[in-house]
């Protein structure tokens, strides 16, 4: 019984020393986390938006690179480490050549404790408003 009861008191010691390891690495909190909804934008014209987050970690999040899925999105980042309960952002522009719905993410290289994490956004290409041509007469 004695055997049990130690066992019981190891195992207990050691996840709640894992559970406070884990609160104290950093971690994002993003303001949209389903990812941006970009909407409707047409075709071949760039659209740029900021994806603001919060470390809500302990220690300094520190961003070390954001990489794209495709060639048509560009990404940029705080290159500060970003304090606990301080926020930082990542902008992403993206020019989309095909019509159509799109969905694509960024993939954060952080210390945090997810190391890669995805980052979504979406929406849908239209085409653009054809443009009157002026006639000779």
């Amino acid at each position: 019984m004695k055997k049990l009861i130690l066992l019981f008191t190891v195992v207990l010691g050691f996840t709640a020393f894992t559970a406070m390891k884990a609160d104290t690495e950093p971690q994002f909190k993003f303001d949209e986390p389903d990812g941006h909804n970009f909407g409707k934008i047409v075709q071949g014209k760039p659209v740029t938006y900021e994806m603001k987050f919060t470390n809500v970690g302990d220690k300094p999040l520190i961003i070390k690179g954001v990489t794209p899925t495709c060639g048509c999105t560009i990404a940029k980042f705080t290159e500060t480490p970003i304090l606990k309960g301080k926020t930082g952002s990542i902008t992403v522009t993206y020019d989309a050549a095909g019509i159509g719905p799109f969905n694509k993410n960024v993939t954060v290289v952080s210390n945090a404790t997810e190391p890669n994490k995805p980052v979504y956004f979406r929406g849908e290409v239209v085409a653009a408003p054809a443009t009157p041509t002026k006639t000779s007469k």
